[in-house]
């Protein structure tokens, strides 16, 4: 099938509009590689100071030839998706030594969860961990030690600032390897369910716990398609992982020999062997145009659209948010998994899968086929599945018919025409929408609006019974030079509420919504933002707004709204507390999120 005129044409874009940024990043990739490996560079003491705790390893690495490959790891045990990678490092260990090469724990990286945070004070600290953990692993590299680089990560900004890394240390492979989604537990409609009864009074506490921890029980991702479960399908598109290992539950043989198959992956395909594949190589301008078209053929989370542009800046590629628009109008909707549906990932999975996505899009001409990944060359590859037998570990041809159409649909009867990701623009600046789960009469909302400079306030005006009439509540001053740019996921079941009241709302902010924003128009991460004069900043409460998720655009319609003073509120209590005191750096330094809000790239 040959390429869609439309995918074509926007990688010409990227491509034309990326040419003197791209250059400069792959002269400098090819200078690096040029030097060859990068442990010959160490002196005598260095590599005993390296080499120093690695046992039976040692005269190996002191010696030998062989690949050396450096974990960076995001492990820690509060996060459920991340608790699994535990275990990992000696698997890797014991499968880089049978496959003749070594491997070191090159460092950690930070790894918070958003779940912990979501509508507390730490939340602030979100966004900017991604460049954190870009920094992180960009000093656990810096030893030079390492031949190719073995990424351990799953959830919101972890992905993201690893990928960034990644492409930093592009010089070198690197394969990402995943934990895999919890199983199953209370479904995520009856979750939510909950969640509304709490915030319109009819339960108590105790039955809102009983509910969330129903929900999250277990080791791996969290099961709906939030941002973490976006994280895995993009590596997959983006040819970064082994085709088929995203949505593998953990503690299983095929997760385990999935981790393995990695190690060895990684180790052949050094500058050491004749397979070089350097992640420079991967993360080009076609490899992003296939992550935003998995993006928008899937539902994914609206905080990759943050992510992405701040991922392929770091490779040299610049995205536009045109980019993500132009390519959802000509991308089907082919999954539908919570909040845009009612199965999870591990439904998703066995209904046909990322291994089914990608054929179907391949088919109809929506991915660039001939893209370099850690399995070789072509995308096709990931349309086959990982089998785990007595003879050991292959890849099948995948189903190429779905296997639940209530979940995966094939490209010619898609759940829509289009991706459901819309840019805004108009005389508030600029954002995006996702509508995939928004029933279509709500796509388009004119109302007055409700001004809140905090999360909290909407909530103390929602329990005060302050809205009764169609409103669209906007939550200025949470961009990510006034606070980080939480988000904002705490109002979702408030605004439920009011929308299955009978009333037409909508949220207009700022900031950001979570990957589980769902049924509710939310026109996010609007730019410039309130703190740097953005026009959010001159609204006032009786204002009309026209939010047209069809047309694309969003309108104050106030005559007088350019002539207004902006509001300037007293933003000093952001400073401090919860390590906000830590992290005045980044939010005097960050890019607007138009550009992906980046600190470091």
């Amino acid at each position: 099938m040959p390429l869609h005129n439309q995918v074509a044409k926007v990688t010409d874009r990227i491509i034309a509009r990326s040419r003197d940024s791209r250059t400069r990043y792959m002269d400098l990739m090819r200078r690096a590689a040029a030097e060859g490996p990068r442990r010959g560079h160490l002196s005598c003491s260095n590599q005993a100071h390296a080499y120093a705790a690695m046992g039976t390893d040692k005269g190996r690495l002191a010696t030998s030839p062989a690949p050396n490959l450096g974990i960076v790891t995001a492990y820690n045990d509060m996060l459920s998706a991340h608790q699994p990678f535990e275990r990992f490092p000696d698997i890797i260990r014991n499968a880089a030594r049978a496959a003749g090469a070594t491997a070191q724990v090159a460092g950690g990286v930070p790894a918070m969860c958003d779940g912990v945070t979501q509508g507390q004070t730490g939340m602030e600290l979100s966004l900017f961990s991604r460049d954190v953990i870009a920094l992180a692993a960009g000093v656990a590299l810096s030893h030079n030690t390492f031949d190719a680089a073995l990424y351990l990560g799953v959830c919101d900004k972890i992905v993201p600032g690893l990928v960034i890394a990644a492409a930093t240390f592009g010089y070198i492979p690197g394969v990402f390897l995943p934990a895999g989604p919890m199983v199953s537990g209370l479904p995520n409609d009856e979750k939510a369910k909950v969640r509304q009864q709490f915030a319109n009074g009819e339960i108590d506490r105790a039955a809102l716990i009983a509910a969330e921890m129903a929900s999250y029980h277990g080791p791996g991702t969290c099961t709906f398609y939030g941002t973490a479960n976006t994280n895995q399908m993009l590596m997959e598109f983006m040819g970064l992982h082994l085709p088929g290992t995203s949505f593998v539950n953990p503690g299983t043989g095929l997760r385990d020999a999935l981790t393995v198959a990695g190690t060895e992956r990684a180790a052949a395909i050094t500058a050491l062997g004749n397979a070089y594949t350097p992640v420079c190589d991967v993360l080009d301008e076609r490899a992003f145009v296939n992550g935003i078209v998995g993006l928008m053929a899937t539902g994914g989370s609206t905080n990759l659209v943050l992510h992405l542009p701040a991922m392929a800046r770091a490779a040299g590629v610049i995205l536009a948010l045109e980019d993500f628009d132009d390519l959802s109008q000509v991308t089907p909707l082919l999954a539908k998994v919570y909040p845009n549906g009612l199965a999870d990932v591990n439904h998703f999975h066995a209904a046909g899968g990322l291994g089914y996505t990608i054929g179907q899009l391949l088919d109809a001409g929506l991915l660039h086929p001939d893209t370099m990944t850690v399995a070789g060359k072509g995308l096709e590859r990931y349309t086959a599945e990982p089998k785990l037998s007595a003879a050991g570990l292959s890849w099948e041809p995948g189903s190429r018919t779905s296997l639940n159409t209530r979940i995966l649909r094939p490209a010619t009867d898609p759940f829509q025409p289009t991706g459901g990701l819309r840019q805004l623009n108009g005389n508030l600046g600029t954002g995006v929408i996702k509508t995939s789960a928004v029933a279509a009469e709500r796509h388009v909302i004119e109302a007055p609006v409700r001004v809140f400079e905090t999360q909290e306030a909407v909530k103390e005006a929602f329990k005060a019974g302050a809205f009764t009439s169609d409103t669209i509540v906007v939550v200025r001053f949470q961009g990510p030079q006034a606070n980080g740019m939480p988000e904002l996921h705490a109002l979702t079941p408030l605004l439920a509420v009011l929308q299955d009241r009978g009333l037409k709302v909508a949220l207009v902010t700022d900031g950001r919504m979570s990957g589980a924003s769902g049924k509710v128009p939310a026109a996010i991460h609007i730019s410039p933002e309130a703190a740097a004069g953005g026009p959010l900043a001159r609204l006032r409460d009786g204002d009309v707004i026209r939010l047209d998720a069809v047309s694309g655009t969003i309108e104050a319609l106030v005559p007088d709204l350019d002539s207004r003073a902006p509001a300037t509120p007293d933003l000093s209590g952001n400073g401090n507390g919860v390590g906000r005191e830590l992290f005045a750096s980044f939010r005097a330094n960050v890019g607007p999120a138009a550009t992906g809000a980046a600190v470091v790239v």
